[in-house]
């Protein structure tokens, strides 16, 4: 045996190892937890109405981490069999068999506790438990009653995904209020418009695996036109945003200007599957995301400005 085998045996383990880590952390979807660093943090500037307590928020974001990452195992624990046969999710670590679904089980509930205690003990009961409310509206009422049965799943599932924004306020000020609502609302109605041109992109494959999103059950223009609806109803939400929490200039342009964008980019959408023309979904899912981030960006720069 020479050096180089006896070197690459040496190897082995460790590199077994951080692709086991790399595993574990894939479960829990981290680009949606980037989605929640946009949401929570501006979100506890404007409670504050200034920089709140660096450890606080520090301490929101591990447990709002670890709260999304419980959801998002979960999630791929109860989906395995039908993303072993879409091509955009044959790679997850259930499906390859990096993971086992004992060790998935046993990570997303440990994620759960540990989150759930971590933010009771260092924030409040009420984020705690909005938290917790998350994970069961996640897992339960979107994973499991509504993903494989509705069209409009990710309507009243997609109410996950606007818990960050009241946990995020709680942790500040223990409650919540109108401007917590409206940001919740906000999210809740930029959730379709964000997530149907991405199951347009997919069509053939919810298809195939009978999972009946908006965009592989209707025609183009008919998915265009729902996301025209909800582009605009999330516009006009972040401008209630402007006299309930009093918000400034820079927000106020970024959300007429930004807001503007977004709109063009969902009538563009229409536009082109009426015409017959290929509709480039993809372009209004990334200008989603792009549009809620600066929005984000817009209310955490706002309390910090003396005009």
């Amino acid at each position: 045996m020479d050096i180089t085998t006896t070197s690459a045996i040496e190897a082995s383990p460790g590199s077994s190892f951080g692709r086991k880590i790399r595993a574990y952390v894939a479960l829990t979807k981290p680009r949606v937890l980037e989605l929640l660093l946009v949401t929570t943090v501006p979100v506890m500037i404007l409670a504050e109405r200034g920089l709140p307590n660096i450890w606080l928020v520090l301490a929101t974001v591990i447990g709002g981490s670890m709260s999304a990452g419980a959801a998002a195992t979960f999630n791929m624990y109860l989906d395995r069999d039908i993303d072993a046969h879409m091509q955009r999710t044959i790679n997850r670590p259930l499906v390859t068999g990096e993971v086992t679904p004992r060790g998935a089980l046993v990570f997303a509930w440990t994620l759960t506790v540990f989150s759930t205690v971590w933010l009771l003990i260092t924030t409040n009961w009420l984020a705690a438990a909005l938290s917790a409310a998350a994970i069961f509206f996640y897992v339960v009422i979107y994973t499991i009653l509504l993903k494989r049965r509705t069209e409009q799943n990710i309507v009243w599932g997609g109410i996950a995904g606007c818990f960050p924004v009241v946990i995020g306020w709680s942790a500040v000020t223990g409650s919540l209020s109108w401007s917590a609502v409206i940001l919740f609302v906000l999210v809740f109605l930029w959730t379709p418009p964000h997530y149907w041109p991405l199951s347009m992109k997919y069509k053939s494959q919810y298809d195939d695996v009978d999972v009946p999103m908006l965009g592989s059950t209707r025609s183009g223009s008919q998915v265009g036109l729902q996301v025209i609806l909800y582009a605009w109803a999330t516009i006009a939400c972040s401008l209630l945003l402007i006299p309930v929490a009093h918000m400034g200039l820079v927000y106020s342009v970024s959300a007429l200007v930004f807001g503007g964008w977004f709109i063009y980019e969902s009538h563009r959408l229409y536009a082109r599957a009426v015409r017959g023309n290929e509709p480039r979904p993809m372009r209004v899912f990334h200008a989603s995301i792009t549009y809620l981030t600066l929005l984000f960006v817009a209310i955490a720069i706002d309390p910090l400005l003396p005009f």
